[in-house]
């Protein structure tokens, strides 16, 4: 059994299957006798077994894997497989389907090796590295699409992500990137907070389109000194008019 099965945290360096990377691991199993066999577990996941129901389930972040030589079958948390399986995997590789079980699984339920029994939420990311940089992208989709509650939610799930990670000590200097990504969210929702995140037009077009009415009123009445005081008005807020051929248009103004 070799535990940390999906390390990634080595950069350059292949440290998968707790660092022994591909081609140690390929000699390692160049020397185990014909019946035994790779059993992975990723970082932040377990396999429990269930003797009386005869059944091994997935559970944490990752995946269990059984490797057969070379040859990988991954099973998703969620995934409940028959002990059965555990104790001969080699049918797997030659495409047997494994017998159903009872238990926690329906009676006469076929339990199969490329899917759940049960429907799993997506996998998650399974670093603290790909955390980062998924709630990273959230939050910047979300900012340049004015939708502060979803960069909220990207905000709130790295701290949350960071809380889950906090005791894994492989994580390199993640943490302190992290870090400073989280201040950074902060410091930008803090400017979004002054500057407002929906778009400057839809806040102003009720008022703007209102007081267009009023100057369409007032150059029909030829009240040009009314009309005067609503142009002032529009250039002090920073709104530019134009009358065109197919009515009026108007802008804000990239200084205003």
């Amino acid at each position: 059994m070799i535990p940390h099965y999906d390390n990634a945290e080595g950069g350059n360096h292949d440290t998968r299957f707790c660092y022994l990377g591909e081609t140690r691991l390929r000699l390692f199993e160049s020397m185990l006798d014909d019946d035994t066999w790779v059993l992975g577990v990723d970082e932040h996941t377990g396999l429990v077994i269930d003797i009386d129901a005869a059944t091994a389930t997935v559970v944490g972040n990752g995946t269990v894997t059984l490797r057969l030589r070379g040859e990988s079958f991954v099973h998703p948390a969620g995934m409940v497989l028959p002990l059965s399986l555990l104790q001969d995997p080699w049918n797997l590789a030659n495409g047997a389907t494994p017998k159903s079980v009872s238990g926690s699984v329906q009676a006469g339920a076929t339990v199969a090796a490329d899917r759940p029994v049960n429907p799993v939420e997506p996998s998650r990311p399974t670093s603290l590295d790909d955390e980062l940089a998924l709630q990273h992208a959230r939050f910047a989709d979300a900012l340049s699409n004015r939708d502060a509650d979803g960069a909220v939610r990207a905000c709130l799930a790295l701290e949350q992500a960071m809380h889950e990670w906090s005791a894994d000590s492989l994580q390199s200097d993640v943490m302190d990137r992290c870090r400073r990504e989280l201040r950074s969210m902060i410091s930008q929702l803090g400017d979004a907070a002054v500057s407002g995140v929906r778009e400057p037009r839809s806040v102003v077009a009720p008022y703007v389109e209102a007081m267009l009415a009023v100057r369409a009123t007032v150059r029909a009445e030829k009240r040009y000194d009314l009309s005067d005081v609503l142009r002032d008005a529009f250039v002090n807020i920073g709104i530019e008019v134009r009358d065109t051929p197919d009515g009026v248009e108007w802008s804000i103004r990239d200084d205003g």
